[in-house]
């Protein structure tokens, strides 16, 4: 990789991450951690506010921004399949943000680049035989994780009865064409996971629960078999 084309493609690297590595740099390119040194250096040479953190890795310092992301061919053919992809998972709010960012990335290619993706859109179909569960809650779900925001829920356990829980949403996982919730439930004071499809009224509240170390990887250490989803 010619030098200029890595040092865009670090840039876009710590500008898509909080923290870089630079071990985690020179193993992407297969260069050398002097080489990814001298790079950074050369960067912030040209301007580029790099802050950097012994022992932890360089940031870019906030409110700097790149120039709009030039797509090549096979980076747009990826995300588009990506999108057809997406089309066959059961939540409808997600396939209308994941269209909206299709079209943003369509929106910066060049008139050719456009005229084969079109091509390609016509020719590519995914299919799924599966029980189909709909839902149309995770980007609520999903901005709720980061907020730390309280949720309130109306329900429908697995029994069809009707339930109203507030809840501090952790993660999300898809499974079985159904993307189930974990969540801080406060009427059980406990964790527990919901199901998507089964959501038939959320409410984002005002109110917000304390930032907690919560990890997938560690729940399902922990927690495996032992909760089913409601």
């Amino acid at each position: 990789m010619k030098r200029l084309h890595r040092l865009t493609a670090i840039l876009v690297k710590l500008q898509s991450k909080k923290i870089v590595q630079a071990a985690e740099l020179a193993n992407k390119f297969d260069v050398s951690l002097r080489t990814i040194y001298r790079d950074m250096q050369a960067l912030t040479d040209a301007g580029v506010p790099i802050g950097a953190e012994a022992g932890t890795g360089y940031f870019l310092v906030d409110g700097y921004s790149l120039p709009p992301v030039m797509f090549t061919e096979k980076e747009a053919n990826a995300l588009l399949t990506a999108s057809k992809i997406i089309e066959t998972n059961n939540d409808q709010s997600l396939i209308n943000e994941y269209q909206e960012a299709i079209d943003k990335v369509i929106a910066v290619l060049r008139t050719q680049q456009k005229e084969k993706l079109e091509i390609l859109e016509q020719r590519m179909y995914t299919y799924s035989k599966d029980e189909f569960y709909p839902s149309n809650s995770l980007s609520v779900i999903q901005q709720a994780i980061t907020d730390f925001r309280i949720l309130e829920v109306q329900y429908t356990a697995a029994t069809k009865a009707l339930t109203k829980r507030v809840i501090h949403p952790l993660g999300v996982y898809f499974t079985n064409n159904t993307w189930i919730l974990i969540a801080y439930c406060t009427l059980r004071k406990d964790y527990r996971q919901f199901r998507t499809d089964r959501i038939s009224n959320l409410i984002e509240t005002q109110e917000f629960f304390p930032p907690q170390q919560f990890t997938l990887e560690d729940y399902f250490k922990q927690y495996s078999g032992t909760y089913d989803t409601l």
